[in-house]
């Protein structure tokens, strides 16, 4: 795994995620229950992160996009980037997160492995090195911070901030896990993933 130190700033995240959080930084997805809502959103992916990903994930354009609420208040706005018209596993992605509010990154990285298991995953000894290295990987985050994960297939998942790349994971199967949680029939917000996906 190949990790860039930085300063702590807030993130999506990616991250995480959907499930992820609450307002306090505990609540699961399925306590996320208000509207779904379509948002305006960039027509491309920030720059800097454009730049970085232009040889392994070229022309990747917004196919859905929605905001999470949390009782009415906005968590995070997410969109989902794809090179074609349908979402695979098999070709690179990018789903980002631009966060309404402030959250621990060790609380993401807790969340992210609950909702991994409500997803299937359930070999705990994968689950506790997974929620270990997303510890390391996701900071806290602030309101406005942006958290972008870039599936790479066959090689590995990538995260970056608006500004710059974070960490690089080659564990394939960790990077399914991880979009499982807002991309897979099992996810806890099926509203939301249609959104993502463009099926309504």
């Amino acid at each position: 795994m190949k990790i860039l130190s930085s300063p702590t700033f807030g993130i999506i995240i990616l991250m995480a995620g959907m499930s992820l959080i609450s307002t306090v930084g505990a609540a699961t997805a399925s306590t996320i229950t208000t509207g779904v809502t379509a948002i305006a959103a960039p027509p491309t992916l920030p720059e800097p992160v454009l730049k970085e990903i232009a040889k392994d994930a070229p022309n990747l354009a917004r196919r859905g996009e929605a905001v999470m609420r949390f009782i009415g208040i906005k968590v995070y706005d997410i969109r989902l980037w794809t090179a074609s018209m349908i979402h695979t596993y098999s070709e690179p992605f990018a789903l980002e997160l631009v966060y309404d509010l402030g959250f621990k990154g060790k609380d993401i990285a807790d969340r992210s492995v609950t909702e991994m298991r409500k997803q299937g995953y359930n070999d705990e000894t994968k689950l506790k090195r997974w929620g270990e290295m997303m510890g390391r990987i996701f900071p806290d985050i602030r309101k406005g911070d942006t958290l972008i994960g870039v599936s790479i297939p066959g090689k590995e998942i990538r995260f970056y901030t608006r500004e710059k790349f974070i960490a690089a994971e080659s564990d394939m199967e960790f990077a399914k896990a991880f979009f499982d949680i807002w991309l897979s029939e099992k996810t806890s917000e099926p509203k939301l993933r249609q959104r993502l996906l463009g099926l309504n």
